[in-house]
């Protein structure tokens, strides 16, 4: 499929104290057996809510988030009438206009939102963003402190130009953006502090795919996402002949990432002298773990590593992404 379905909207940049609410929408068009419109909410990277045009419900997909609707009822009508009736409705006329604007008749086309706020519980420091991609790009931003919508697209002018004279719109959506989603996520973080705010420690492991590939310091299972990793010799940071991957999701919702050490300029006697270290954020103590070849896993005359989940970047086809999100959370 096309590269419409990168996560293009999905990258973010972590701190050791801030917290994120995200909630993801796709609206899809000549998709067969998909819904229509799929929506999640996301508190620190974590599933926290789903609901499609299908079920017209959300569903809590955390204990703390289901707590949170029991104590709070108009929360979950709030959810459930914005995933039933308001939601659908704007997005398909949405989708129809940018169809039209486009001039696509027919075939695959991809619509999505993200939208939300990152808290630091620090400083109080709010930071809100939206974003609209279409088939893969930028399509629409909000600018919160100018109130106006910036166009990526010369098709997205018309649309930028309509939303900006809708003046109550944006001021109900600055609302939203700046206090009842700050306010969300604090709630959520108190509700389910005893999962966000845990500290996972990984295993990590030396990998090498031949003799003369670059030694793969692999570390995974940890959580939070806010981890850093990096090679060393004598002590002191390495940057030439190191490539730092991009952390990646675990099924079980932690997460994994590798930094590669190219030595093919190194000595054997030298190799001791090298150090991989893992710093998880809010943990004082670094894993450190020596280059030592004895202690290296290869993968010499097995499948590549790459193959693997190790091989995950962000060239995903997002649309199987998704499904196979819809079927493990759906």
């Amino acid at each position: 499929m096309k590269t419409l379905f990168l996560l293009f909207l999905f990258c973010h940049v972590s701190s050791p104290v801030k917290h994120t609410l995200k909630f993801f929408f796709t609206a899809s068009s000549g998709v067969p057996n998909f819904p229509e419109l799929v929506a999640t909410i996301v508190v620190d990277e974590i599933l926290a809510g789903y609901c499609d045009t299908n079920t017209k419900t959300i569903k809590p997909k955390q204990d703390w988030m289901e707590k949170v609707f029991e104590d709070d009822p108009q929360h979950l009508e709030h959810y459930n009438r914005h995933c039933s009736e308001n939601d659908p409705v704007f997005f398909k006329t949405l989708m129809d206009s940018l169809k039209q604007s486009f001039n696509h008749s027919g075939g695959i086309h991809i619509l999505q939102r993200m939208n939300g706020c990152e808290w630091d519980d620090e400083t109080g420091e709010v930071n809100v963003f939206v974003q609209y991609g279409y088939d893969g790009d930028f399509f629409l931003v909000f600018d919160v402190k100018t109130e106006t919508w910036i166009a990526s697209k010369p098709q997205a002018i018309t649309t930028k130009q309509i939303w900006d004279k809708d003046k109550d719109r944006i001021t109900d959506f600055k609302k939203y953006l700046t206090q009842i989603f700050p306010g969300w996520l604090k709630k959520y973080v108190a509700y389910g502090n005893s999962t966000l705010l845990r500290k996972d420690l990984p295993s990590v492991s030396l990998l090498q795919k031949t003799p003369s590939s670059p030694v793969s310091c692999h570390a995974t299972g940890f959580y939070p996402d806010r981890a850093t990793m990096f090679w060393r010799k004598d002590g002191e940071d390495l940057h030439e002949d190191v490539d730092l991957g991009e952390i990646l999701p675990n099924n079980d919702g932690s997460f994994q990432m590798s930094v590669d050490l190219n030595l093919s300029s190194v000595t054997p006697e030298d190799w001791r002298r090298y150090d991989c270290v893992f710093q998880l954020s809010g943990v004082k103590d670094d894993l450190i773990t020596t280059l030592d070849k004895a202690k290296i896993r290869t993968n010499w005359g097995k499948s590549e590593i790459n193959g693997g989940r190790m091989g995950l970047h962000r060239p995903i086809c997002w649309l199987l992404g998704m499904l196979s999100f819809v079927f493990q959370f759906g």
